[in-house]
Order: structure tokens, then C-alpha cells, then sequence
């Protein structure tokens, strides 16, 4: 099966840029598809300093679902919005002010990336952070999302007025330009030993395998991909339980299973279930004390809100979109608009027999 590549070089314009992105594209795009992505063939998507973030989100979006292996490479910084304080992918136009608004949401990757195939998906990265992401990063670890394999650096800030090279990610591509693609674990220390001279140690590194047989996530995507829906969901619902018995109904391990179960359903065709169980998250999360605008609940919500729109049966689309609506009161999310709609749809559906 072809594989897909989603080649992303972003930073600043101007006096913010704090490694030149960009300077590692040739060196990539004279890599064969093939070897980029690990397969006979390959479908290659290259942003080069993008200026909007929704711009990147439809283009990780198209490459997230297509079929077979997908490998992103992302050469960039990282700043922190200065309202959550949650690290973002600098973009051309991005600012230490503007990050929420002009940079990308490092918690996008992980959202989009969540439904793919169990080991399907590679990040290669090679990322500086400035000084606030910094100090953060040596003590949260940088989220990729489960079931996906992650690989790289992240970088200090350099010293001042200095602009670094993306040296990770060029010593990748040199590796690859022989055209072969060695196990990924080999091609990550060939890179690092390769720039050890000049990253002193200094580096976060970025070593996570993908997951193994005996992940139960891998047990359910085959059990998915071969249409054994309510296999699945059982699997899913037997380690929800569990969850919920060993910490908690509201612990990120029970709400993690829940979940998945919402995409279950979803991938089952029951849109009704789905938003039912998106919007059951989104309340446990808000009664836990979670912010409205958190992204585990504005993403709870948006996808209650989407699968809302695939419910046919009249009476259970009013029935969830009470609950909807209600919600969206409390959660406007990112997307203008959003509880207008809910509203507006309802009124449609008071008409309806």
C-alpha cells in the first residue's frame, strides 16, 4: 500500500525566528518518496512557512486519513500561548503575543493524528523551543498522542541573535539520500551521533517505539478494520470499566476509553451513540473542574457537535441536541458561530414530524 508524507518546515518571519526552518526542504525533497515514507511508493505534501494554522490543519487532516503507513517530518519552534500556556507550532506570522491565534496547537497533531491505525504513523521532529517553552518542556513532556511512533529533538533557544540549523532533521535526510530507510530506532541514532558535537547534550531527545503487539489499542484497530464492531467496543468497554474501578470515572485513564468509544461508534455508523458518549465526556471533564475553553473539552464538544450532524432520526437528534446546545453555551469553542448553529438546527427540527 502507498505510503503518505506530510513534509511541515515552519517559523517566524522576522526577529522571532529562531531556527531557519525552511533550509531543510531541498535537502528532504531529494529524498525519493519511497525511502521518505518507508514503502514502494509514497505521496509527498510539502508546507514550506505556511502563514495560517487552519491552512495546516487541512492539509494533516487529508494526509491523517489516507489509507496505509504516514510519516510527518516537522522542522520548527515551539512558543507557548499566553493565555493556556500550551505549546504551538510557530507559523510565519507568529508573534510571542499572537501564538493562540497565528501558530499551530502542538495538541492538533495528536487530535488528528488519534484515529489512525495503531502504528501506522511516524513523526520525525526536529523542533526549538524558546525560552518559556523550554522550561516547561524539561518538565511536561511534549504530547505526540498514543499508538504513534515519535522521534527527534527539541532544542534550547539559541544564544541571542544567533538563527540555528535544523541539523536533526538534515542528517536525517543525508541518511536517506543513499536511498535506503534503516529501522527508525537506527536512522534516529545515526542522526543524533551525527549532530553530537554541536548539541552538547543538551537536547531533549525524542525515542518512542510504536505500540507493541499486546497493546490493546492495536487489538481493536483490527478488530475495526475487519468489521468486528461490537468486538471492538467490548474490548474498548472492558478496559473503561477497569479504568474507572482503579481511578475513577473522571481519570484521564476512564476518560481515555470513553474516548475511544465514542470513535468506535462512529466508525460503527451509530452517530447517535457517538455524540451521546462525546457529550457525556465533555460534562464529566467540565464537573471535574476542567476550563471551557481546555482543549480535551473544546475537542469533546466540536466532535459531539459533528457526529450530531450525522444523526437521521428526528427524534434523537432534538433529544441530543438539547444537550448539545446547552453545552456549546457553556463551550463556544474556537469555531464562530458554533451554538448558532446548534440553535438554528433545532428550530429546523421542531418543524419536522
Amino acid at each position: 500500500m502507498p505510503g503518505t508524507v506530510l513534509l511541515l518546515a515552519a517559523s517566524p518571519v522576522g526577529k522571532g525566528r529562531l531556527v531557519d526552518a525552511a533550509s531543510v526542504l531541498p535537502v528532504l525533497a531529494a529524498v525519493p518518496p519511497g525511502v521518505l515514507a518507508g514503502t514502494d511508493t509514497a505521496n509527498v505534501v510539502e508546507l514550506a512557512d505556511p502563514l495560517e494554522p487552519q491552512a495546516v490543519l487541512t492539509r494533516l487532516r487529508a494526509a491523517a486519513a489516507a489509507p496505509g503507513p504516514l510519516t510527518v517530518y516537522v522542522t520548527g519552534q515551539l512558543q507557548l500561548d499566553r493565555r493556556q500556556r500550551l505549546p504551538h507550532l510557530a507559523l510565519a506570522r507568529t508573534t510571542a503575543s499572537t501564538a493562540r491565534y497565528t501558530a499551530f496547537p502542538w495538541h492538533w497533531f495528536r487530535d488528528e493524528l488519534r484515529l489512525r491505525p495503531a502504528g501506522a504513523t511516524t513523526l520525525m521532529l526536529d523542533l526549538h523551543a524558546d525560552a518559556e517553552t523550554w522550561e516547561l518542556l524539561r518538565g511536561t513532556p511534549l504530547d505526540a498522542g498514543r499508538g504513534n511512533a515519535v522521534y527527534g529533538r527539541i532544542a534550547p533557544p539559541p544564544s541571542r541573535r544567533a538563527v540555528a540549523a535544523p541539523a536533526y532533521m538534515k542528517a536525517v535526510a543525508t541518511i536517506l539520500r543513499s536511498g535506503f530507510r534503516p529501522p527508525l530506532e537506527q536512522l534516529h541514532q545515526q542522526a543524533l551521533s551525527r549532530i553530537a558535537p554541536e548539541s552538547a547534550g543538551t537536547d531533549i531527545v525524542l525515542s518512542t517505539p510504536g505500540p507493541s503487539a499486546g497493546d490493546p489499542h492495536a487489538a481493536i484497530t483490527a478488530a475495526v478494520q475487519s468489521g468486528r464492531h461490537l468486538d471492538a467496543d467490548a474490548l474498548a468497554a472492558r478496559h473503561e470499566q477497569a479504568a474507572v474501578a482503579a481511578h475513577g470515572p473522571a481519570s484521564e485513564e476512564a476518560l481515555h476509553w470513553a474516548e475511544v468509544r465514542a470513535d468506535l461508534a462512529m466508525f460503527a455508523g451509530d452517530a447517535g451513540r457517538s455524540c451521546h458518549t462525546w457529550l457525556t465526556v465533555a460534562t464529566v471533564r467540565l464537573n471535574a473542574g476542567q476550563a471551557p475553553d481546555a482543549p480535551a473539552v473544546e475537542a469533546a464538544v466540536d466532535r459531539a457537535h459533528h457526529q450530531w450532524g450525522q444523526v437521521r432520526d428526528t427524534t434523537r437528534a432534538r433529544e441530543l441536541g438539547a444537550a448539545l446546545a446547552e453545552l456549546r453555551g457553556r463551550v463556544p469553542g474556537r469555531r464562530e458561530g458554533a451554538l448558532d448553529h446548534v440553535q438554528r438546527q433545532l428550530r429546523q427540527l421542531q418543524t419536522q414530524p
